[in-house]
């Protein structure tokens, strides 16, 4: 440590105030602090509050999260690899490093255009590096499938740093989640790419065995709806068959976005979330409960086959559990009060799961929830503010 100590005081009178290269003086301290504690310290008089938990150890405390995700993502992409190809005795090993040799690419595509992205914007404004895509750097790839074109990682990336975020005043600024704006921007500009039945899984030059098919639960929910066909035909004629049983379902062993398939992976991340006290409980529950209940009610007046599927399956199919926890529980962009909290969350589980089952276009409508009370949390907040002064007035004695 003490040589790189030197290699940064060596830098240093180069890009203070008043030197050649003082625009890039954010730059600097940003890597600084990553090593060393700031420069800049509290007065020596007076009462100091402290506490180690600065908005970079919370970035980091959710990349801790996010990591059982994204190393079972890597293992998952070459398990459905080598089983669209018809190879039965491939090893753990071989899995992971064929996962790993797809999914690393995109995550190295993600941070290198983004922090990018977010220097040139740090010396623009002559601001202090923000660190808030050190979470969006890995979550954006966890939400792609493996089969995405790296230009199109970089394309998403600038587009979800620069509208969802920049042009708001940066990180704490953002109205919008960042990862989901950047997906969403390929879903409605490159919908082969980040859709379908064969993206989830990377065959590269090879071709599936015969009677293979990607399609994910949901794509046969929706094929199901718009055809008026029954589900059980496209599953083996069972619920519980093959595949979609629901613990290999909860496990997630099926095709799907990188990091999104494993309810397990994703609950882990979520514990580590609760107890740091980073995540909130509240809206990760509430999302589930959302679903759950929304599930319910379709059941109840079920008209076509998918309506029909149980509940508790809503929970453990695409990226909904991820979603709860790692997207919609974003301090930024989620509800604030602690009674918004709950509202917010039950919305998105119950918005989800209705434009799952009523718009066959959207198989999946966790990313368009989650974005859609980004919008709205403002808002609840508001209310939920308004009816507390509204209580508290009535109590107040003159």
């Amino acid at each position: 440590m003490k040589l790189l100590q030197n290699l940064f005081d060596s830098i240093k009178p180069h890009v203070e105030k008043g030197a050649k290269y003082e625009k890039l003086h954010t730059l600097y301290e940003g890597h600084r602090t990553i090593f060393f504690k700031p420069s800049l310290t509290t007065g020596l008089t007076g009462v100091q509050v402290k506490d180690a938990a600065d908005l970079k150890r919370v970035m980091f405390t959710v990349i801790v999260a996010l990591i059982p995700c994204l190393l079972f993502g890597m293992w998952n992409v070459g398990h459905q690899h080598f089983l669209a190809t018809g190879v039965a005795d491939a090893t753990f090993i071989s899995k992971f490093l064929l996962g790993a040799g797809q999914v690393l690419p995109i995550l190295i595509v993600s941070y290198g255009v983004g922090l990018g992205v977010e220097f040139t914007f740090c010396v623009i404004r002559n601001h202090p590096i923000e660190e808030g895509f050190l979470v969006t750097g890995i979550l954006i790839p966890l939400v792609m499938p493996a089969t995405i074109p790296l230009w199109q990682v970089a394309m998403a990336t600038v587009f979800g740093v620069i509208i969802a975020k920049e042009v708001f005043g940066g990180t704490g600024m953002n109205i919008l989640n960042v990862a989901l704006t950047s997906r969403a921007f390929l879903y409605f500009a490159y919908p082969s790419q980040i859709s379908g039945d064969m993206v989830w899984t990377y065959l590269g030059d090879q071709v599936p065995v015969d009677g293979f098919s990607g399609a994910t639960l949901l794509s046969y929910g929706s094929a199901a709806a718009a055809n008026g066909t029954e589900m059980m035909a496209g599953l083996g004629g069972h619920w519980y068959a093959g595949m979609f049983d629901f613990w290999n379902l909860f496990l997630g062993i099926i095709p799907g976005s990188i990091g999104e398939t494993s309810v397990l992976m994703c609950l882990i991340g979520a514990a580590i979330l609760v107890f740091t006290g980073v995540g909130s409980w509240k809206i990760i529950l509430s999302v589930f409960g959302g679903a759950w209940v929304m599930g319910m009610i379709f059941n109840l007046t079920g008209a076509n086959s998918f309506m029909l599927m149980p509940a508790h399956y809503h929970l453990v199919v695409g990226g909904l559990a991820f979603g709860a926890v790692f997207m919609a529980t974003d301090p930024v962009s989620a509800a604030q009060t602690e009674t918004g909290k709950w509202i917010y969350g039950f919305m998105i589980g119950m918005l989800a799961v209705i434009i799952r089952i009523s718009n066959p276009a959207y198989p999946e409508g966790i990313m368009l929830a989650i974005l859609f009370m980004n919008v709205f949390a403002p808002l609840i907040d508001y209310y939920v503010v308004e009816a507390h002064k509204k209580r508290r007035l009535k109590r107040a004695t003159i």
